[in-house]
């Protein structure tokens, strides 16, 4: 959709979910400007209705869904992600994990992470059961409770250290969400000030100043990136983001010149979940319009295949096939020359998970 009226189609046209709610992800402000309660009282059906902002930070809610939760006399409907007084009025929505499961594999995917911030032990317990029953056939890795989101305007270089070696101290790394310079620069400082540990690893790295290339290296972080952002959303960063800062936006290939373990995913349910598009993405940065975002960020098509092939616990080292490991395959139907020329999911003739088939094209 590009403007109010795709919005208020889109809305029209939505189902509502079990729970009886209409819920949306990755609206952005250049669709109908800023949303609030208000406007989305006027595009809306009268259900309960939650937008959730591309940037995964804020959620969006009309006058039924405010009442639904409790909050009938908020002034507009805007709230935070992570903010439980409202979030937890919505209890647990129900996803077809199954489906998702056989869509991923057929992309050839073999493992998943989930990087939710706040999972707790039994949605931890939930996800485990569903993939030994073999609904979910990936291997699942969970970052919660090692993941943490920043927020600009919250942004605290002692709090943050002093989660960071908390977290330490219990034996377990950290994921830390980094989608703007200050997020990166106040992230890099509180792992200075608290040290690292084997796995720590930046999320996005969606913006990255130039002397921020260095102090990543030095730590000896992983940065585990998404430069299909760049296919999905290119025009709106050039268009929004000043000039001298584009070539700071979803670096790839600087990262890896200055000796950063780097990582790609797709960041699904934000970013599209086809990670072969992911892959060109990384080789041709071409927005929508057909523009070019920072040509020197580009990487070979062998190398953006390769960053997908890492292991949960350490994304930028690629898995091997040989005894002892596990028995994934992603099974391709083309002589690897053509790989390389056209990374597509169309290719993938198999994928075999814990040796067992999950998936075989027609």
């Amino acid at each position: 959709m590009r403007d109010r009226d795709g919005l208020a189609r889109a809305l029209a046209n939505a189902p509502v979910g079990s729970d009886g709610w209409i819920r949306a992800v990755g609206y952005h402000d250049s669709v109908a400007g800023p949303l609030d309660r208000t406007l989305l009282d006027a595009i809306s059906p009268p259900v309960p209705v939650r937008v959730q902002h591309r940037s995964g930070a804020l959620w969006i809610l009309n006058s039924a869904g405010l009442t639904r939760v409790g909050l009938a006399d908020h002034p507009d409907g805007r709230l935070r992600s992570a903010d439980p007084s409202w979030s937890d009025a919505l209890g647990h929505r129900g996803t077809n994990l199954a489906e998702l499961s056989r869509r991923l594999a057929r992309y050839g995917v073999t493992g998943v992470t989930d990087a939710t911030p706040d999972l707790d032990v039994a949605d931890i317990v939930t996800l485990t059961e569903l993939h030994r029953r073999g609904e979910l056939r990936q291997h699942v890795r969970c970052l919660s409770p090692g993941k943490r989101i920043l927020h600009d305007d919250d942004l605290d270089l002692d709090a943050l250290a002093g989660w960071i070696a908390e977290r330490h101290r219990a034996g377990g790394p950290v994921a830390i969400h980094c989608v703007t310079a200050a997020q990166l620069v106040v992230t890099v400082a509180a792992l200075r000030q608290a040290g690292t540990r084997p796995g720590d690893r930046i999320e996005h790295a969606a913006v990255a100043p130039p002397d921020s290339l260095v102090d990543l290296a030095a730590l000896g972080l992983t940065v585990v990136t998404q430069p299909n952002f760049v296919a999905e959303r290119g025009d709106e960063y050039l268009a929004e983001v000043p000039a001298e800062e584009h070539g700071q936006l979803w670096r790839v290939a600087s990262l890896l010149r200055a000796g950063v373990a780097v990582a790609l995913s797709t960041d699904m349910p934000f970013g599209r979940d086809d990670p072969w598009a992911a892959m060109r993405a990384a080789v041709h940065r071409t927005t929508p319009s057909g523009n070019v975002l920072n040509s020197s960020e580009c990487v070979t098509a062998r190398t953006a295949l390769t960053m997908f092939l890492g292991r949960a616990d350490e994304p930028a080292r690629p898995r091997v096939v040989e005894p002892g490991h596990p028995g994934d395959l992603c099974v391709l139907s083309v002589s690897p020359q053509t790989v390389l020329a056209e990374l597509d999911a169309d290719m993938v003739a198999a994928t075999v998970i814990a040796g067992k088939l999950a998936f075989a094209a027609g």
